[in-house]
């Protein structure tokens, strides 16, 4: 009987969380965290804010979509990133997809009783959720692109500068 050793030690595995912990720490993916963070609380909160959330079914409707959506956008791009950046980075995907919802969601969830304050608040804050996760989703090309250079670099014939 043979034992095998686990995935978890498999050399590909730890290169592939060395090159998203380091794509984590930079000033940039912590920006785009930081300011999706806030947009999902801005589109948590929009109702309140933007006042749309006492009128007519449609809008109460919108209010509760942006609550939940804001929430998940919060979630999938501000959840833990630091710590497991290899998972959250599939979810920037999510988070792409619940930025477009946003832009369509007043037509599609309040229909005729939206308000120009709730489309061009959702309109926005969704323009602006799509794409900071677009920004994070690229964070890993660029940290990819950044290894290919230093390795291109460093290859054959590629001594100390004097």
């Amino acid at each position: 009987m043979t034992t095998h050793p686990s995935i978890e030690q498999h050399p590909d595995l730890a290169e592939m969380r060395a090159r998203f912990e380091r794509a984590t720490t930079t000033p940039r993916a912590q920006g785009i965290e930081t300011l999706a963070l806030l947009t999902g609380l801005y589109l948590a909160a929009s109702p309140w804010i933007v006042g749309f959330s006492g009128f007519p079914i449609g809008l109460t409707n919108l209010a509760v979509c942006n609550l939940i959506t804001g929430v998940a956008y919060v979630l999938c791009m501000g959840g833990g990133f630091g710590t497991a950046y290899e998972r959250t980075h599939a979810m920037a995907w999510c988070a792409i997809a619940i930025g477009a919802w946003t832009i369509i969601s007043p037509w599609v969830v309040a229909g005729d009783f939206a308000t120009t304050r709730a489309i061009v608040s959702n309109v926005i804050v969704g323009a602006l959720a799509l794409l900071l996760g677009l920004a994070m989703t690229a964070m890993d090309r660029m940290g990819e692109q950044g290894r290919t250079r230093a390795s291109a670099r460093s290859g054959p014939g590629a001594g100390p500068l004097r």
